[in-house]
């Protein structure tokens, strides 16, 4: 009988229902546990911040800097299909003419007047005014056609800048000439203080004489603007724009 009522009693016990057992406590988490949980989510929410803002940066940018580059394009070709145009005309606040570097970029560059972020930042490349002063090729005098363009957003014109080679052709349009230009000088990094590259007569290019020349000139490593890239070209001929505006045989 005493192992019949202890396996009872046993079996009774057994089929106790959980739920007329007390509650076990739950081990709230330690302050520490707690800052690393908050911390994390804060890491999560500037990563996507961060995220969202490099999109921005290298992505709606470079939209917004082509729509306002095309449009201020169009008005420049518009411009000139209106006939002649007086002492001048060339330098208009919407352009002057349009680049053309088939090794970094197969579209046209628009060629505006300043270096300023303002005007780099609607997709185009533009001509120094300072610290030293280009000279344009329709001016017809010797000396430096110095050219910036960002690399990355706002277009990023230049961004395969790195791609052209000695001998590749830079093709500058106006309304009546093309100025075809050969590569003859790279500079992959020199000091965003160098001016000396824009001069008229390029020296660090190893050029000793007057001639002219177009110099390209953006930011260096990609994304970053702690160093300058130069790419040094040299005229080799003009030729007249015809009724078709045939492009030089380097653009076909």
């Amino acid at each position: 009988m005493a192992a019949t009522t202890d396996d009872t009693h046993h079996e009774e016990h057994m089929a106790t229902p959980a739920s007329a057992r007390p509650p076990a406590r739950r081990r709230k988490p330690g302050r520490i546990a707690m800052a690393v949980s908050v911390f994390g989510e804060l890491l999560i929410t500037a990563g996507l911040v961060l995220g969202l803002f490099v999109a921005y940066s290298l992505w709606w940018t470079n939209v917004v800097a082509d729509r306002a580059a095309d449009e201020q394009g169009d008005k420049v070709r518009d411009n000139w299909s209106q006939g002649p145009t007086g002492p001048g005309a060339l330098d208009t606040k919407d352009g002057i003419g349009f680049l053309h570097v088939p090794a970094m970029i197969k579209s046209e560059i628009l060629v505006e007047k300043g270096t300023t972020s303002k005007i780099l930042n609607d997709g185009v490349a533009g001509y120094y005014e300072d610290p030293v002063k280009a000279t344009l090729p329709t001016s017809g005098k010797k000396g430096n056609f110095s050219l910036a363009a960002h690399r990355d957003g706002h277009g990023a014109k230049f961004h395969d800048i790195h791609k052209l080679e000695k001998g590749d052709p830079i093709v500058f349009e106006t309304k009546d000439k093309w100025y075809v230009y050969k590569v003859y000088a790279i500079l992959p990094e020199t000091s965003k203080y160098n001016v000396k590259v824009l001069s008229a007569i390029p020296k660090e290019s190893g050029k000793k004489k007057a001639g002219h020349y177009i110099t390209l000139t953006t930011c260096t490593p990609v994304y970053t603007s702690r160093y300058r890239y130069v790419v040094w070209g040299e005229l080799e001929r003009v030729e007249k724009v015809d009724g078709e505006r045939t492009p030089p045989k380097e653009l076909g």
